[in-house]
C-alpha cells in the first residue's frame, strides 16, 4: 500500500498542496492541489474550494473547483460537487450532486493537456 498523508476534520488549509503520495482531506482547503501519479479521497464533511489534479479522484464531501484526473474520478453518495471534471472514466453513485461539466478525453489526450 502507498503511503497516505491525511488531515483532520478540524484543519483548515489555504494555498497550493503538491504530494508525491495518496491524499485525504477531511477538514477545509481553498487553494489548488497536485498529486500527480496518486489518488485524492475527499472525505465526507470535508469543505474543498480548490482545483484538483490526481491520478484518481475519489469524492465523498463537497467540493467546488475544477477535478482532473489522469484515471478516474469517483462521486460517493454524498458527494456535492460544484466544478467541470476531466478524466478518462467516471463513476456517480446515488445521492451524489454534480453542477458543472464532464469531459472524458481518451487516456492519451488528457496527458497531453496536462
Amino acid at each position: 500500500m502507498n503511503a497516505v498523508a491525511q488531515t483532520g476534520t478540524t484543519v483548515v488549509i489555504k494555498g497550493e498542496i503538491t504530494a508525491q503520495e495518496d491524499l485525504m482531506l477531511a477538514g477545509r482547503v481553498e487553494g489548488t492541489l497536485r498529486v500527480d501519479g496518486y489518488e485524492v479521497f475527499i472525505l465526507p464533511g470535508a469543505q474543498i474550494t480548490a482545483d484538483i489534479q490526481a491520478k484518481s479522484i475519489v469524492v465523498a464531501g463537497a467540493v467546488k473547483g475544477s477535478l482532473v484526473a489522469e484515471a478516474r474520478i469517483e462521486l460517493r453518495n454524498g458527494a456535492d460537487v460544484q466544478g467541470d471534471l476531466t478524466t478518462p472514466a467516471m463513476a456517480i453513485a446515488d445521492g451524489a450532486v454534480l453542477q458543472g461539466i464532464i469531459d472524458m478525453p481518451m487516456p492519451a489526450k488528457l496527458a497531453k493537456a496536462s
